[in-house]
């Protein structure tokens, strides 16, 4: 099998708990209940696959009913999916609960199994043959610091581009050592100021921090405000349209990154790429799902109808 994606990272069970009416702090919520098959790097590769991309996903699992819902997500969705088995482990979770306009209220990350996928496991055999076959890696912060570090160095050494997905603040911060090895970020605001110490007054200037960081390459997202994107190739700004509703924020960062990624290994320019990302987002925000399994290339190229153009500021 080509590799397009090597996808590296999280891939665990989503809970998420959507309240009927206003949350009451302190208090029993009426709501709902849904699970399914999550994590950042898991619902990029999803949806890059439903994009027609070769994605192979390498994931630490446990060997239980929660990881065998895993398995089978990653098989709906066409992953070539090739799991670090821990049979005597649980498989990781994600529990959040939502308000009823899909914002998030508090969320408990029950991750400690990914703290046992250490950058030993990435020279046994299997793995550094995957690494090798990849054009492009994906990873996400839910691995261990010393892992994404000793990852981003076998990219660097193999000169593999190597993308990362960052997850929330507290886990960024673990991307540290690889900054300057990696191709690109996926942020949010919150995400890029945990990174540059500082949150500026304007998305424009987001770039110059996180440079100083010695990030060469990233995104940052804002919600319904302005995506700003720089590398190489400069740096490029796209006001999101309007939504009429969102059904889910679970897994619109991941798709943009999905989206973005797809545009780029096709050739894109930043800015074609930001448009990209910001329609693949906007796709999933529509969903209750993390990721949408309707997503084919057919219908990203209607929704990216609707998305204006990015903007080079330079």
């Amino acid at each position: 099998m080509t590799i397009e994606i090597l996808a590296i990272g999280g891939a665990h069970i989503d809970r998420r708990g959507r309240l009927f009416g206003e949350t009451k702090p302190g208090a029993s919520n009426p709501g709902q209940w849904f699970e399914e098959a999550g994590g950042g790097v898991f619902n990029a590769a999803c949806n890059l696959s439903r994009l027609g991309r070769a994605v192979r996903l390498i994931a630490p699992r446990g060997g239980d009913a929660a990881g065998q819902m895993v398995a089978d997500a990653a098989e709906r969705a066409g992953l070539d999916d090739q799991p670090v088995m821990f049979l005597d482990r649980a498989t990781p979770s994600y529990t959040a609960i939502l308000e009823r306009d899909g914002n998030l209220v508090i969320a408990l990350a029950d991750m400690a199994l990914y703290d046992a996928f250490t950058a030993r496991r990435l020279k046994a055999r299997s793995l550094r043959d995957s690494l090798a076959a990849a054009k492009h890696v994906l990873a996400d912060a839910n691995l261990a610091a010393e892992t994404l570090a000793a990852l981003a160095a076998s990219c660097q050494a193999s000169g593999c581009a190597l993308s990362a997905i960052a997850i929330s603040p507290a886990k960024v911060v673990k991307l540290s050592r690889a900054l300057s090895n990696l191709t690109h970020l996926f942020m949010n605001g919150a995400e890029a100021e945990a990174i540059a110490g500082t949150r500026p007054d304007h998305a424009e200037d987001w770039p110059a921090l996180l440079r100083a960081k010695g990030l060469q390459g990233g995104t940052v997202t804002s919600g319904s405000g302005p995506t700003v994107a720089f590398g190489p190739g400069g740096v490029a700004l796209i006001e999101p349209m309007a939504l009429d509703t969102i059904a889910d924020v679970t897994g619109a960062g991941d798709a943009f990154a999905a989206g973005f990624l797809h545009a780029r290994l096709k050739g894109a320019d930043l800015g074609e790429a930001l448009r990209h990302g910001t329609a693949s987002a906007a796709i999933t925000l529509a969903s209750p799902h993390a990721t949408d399994e309707n997503l084919s290339e057919e219908r990203l190229a209607r929704q990216l109808a609707l998305v204006p153009p990015a903007r080079f500021l330079s």
